[in-house]
């Protein structure tokens, strides 16, 4: 039998010391810091952690230049501590999740912020404000081994370079661990998963030219441009 087309290539992220990490899935959490849940008009005191997923192919290089999306006049960045698995598990222990972690990266979750909040005012399902094409820009992933597991440490966004996101990661609710472990309850984790953390206060919106740079303590920027509309 032949394929009926050529499948797409695998998504391919760089890591520090060299090596190429394959890309399986994206898990993102939602409302992670205190801050942001109440600048979303949320309590942060109410809920468990939730998640979203985004498309591999939603990752693209630190460098890149990355359209504005369709559909949106509110395109919003968030900047995140990503974690790299490389260890499956299914319900795995809090105190066993970080033995699952291969490092730790900067990145953004990038959102068509109308449309998210148009789906959530109306109960339905936020794929259309999260997950879309180059919405999950990517810093090259440290390897734990040198960095550490992070649960401190300064977490920065600047547009055009002025801040607009100042934090500590010791103010996620949910820290690496519980996280990890709360997903695995659901799904089986796997070599290639990523799982952006959540983001601090601070999000707004970028338009074509604007230059967007994530710094994390210990770990490499992210730095994007925001490109004219895709005719794609």
């Amino acid at each position: 039998m032949t394929t009926l087309f050529s499948p797409a290539p695998p998504v391919l992220a760089a890591t520090t010391d060299g090596q190429l990490f394959p890309v399986r899935r994206l898990f993102c959490i939602g409302r992670n810091y205190a801050a942001h849940a109440r600048e979303m008009g949320m309590d942060p005191d109410r809920e468990p952690p939730f998640y979203f997923t985004k498309w591999a192919e939603a990752v693209v290089p630190s460098g890149s230049t990355i359209a504005y999306p369709p559909l949106t006049r509110n395109y919003h960045y968030e900047a995140e501590l990503v974690v790299a698995i490389s260890k499956a598990g299914r319900r795995i222990a809090p105190a066993d999740a970080l033995d699952h972690v291969y490092g730790y990266a900067s990145g953004l979750d990038m959102t068509r912020r109308d449309l998210q909040f148009e789906a959530r005012d109306k109960g339905r399902p936020w794929d259309v404000g999260k997950n879309f094409e180059q919405a999950a820009p990517l810093g090259p992933i440290r390897p734990a081994s040198s960095v550490g597991h992070p649960s401190s440490g300064s977490i920065r966004l600047a547009v055009n370079g002025v801040t607009r996101q100042d934090a500590d990661l010791s103010e996620m609710i949910w820290p690496v661990r519980d996280v990890i472990a709360h997903i695995s309850q659901a799904y089986r984790l796997e070599p290639g998963d990523l799982v952006y953390t959540g983001t601090p206060a601070g999000v707004g919106p970028v338009v074509p030219g604007d230059e967007i740079r994530v710094s994390i303590a210990g770990l490499s920027d992210t730095v994007v441009t925001i490109g004219p509309p895709s005719n794609d």
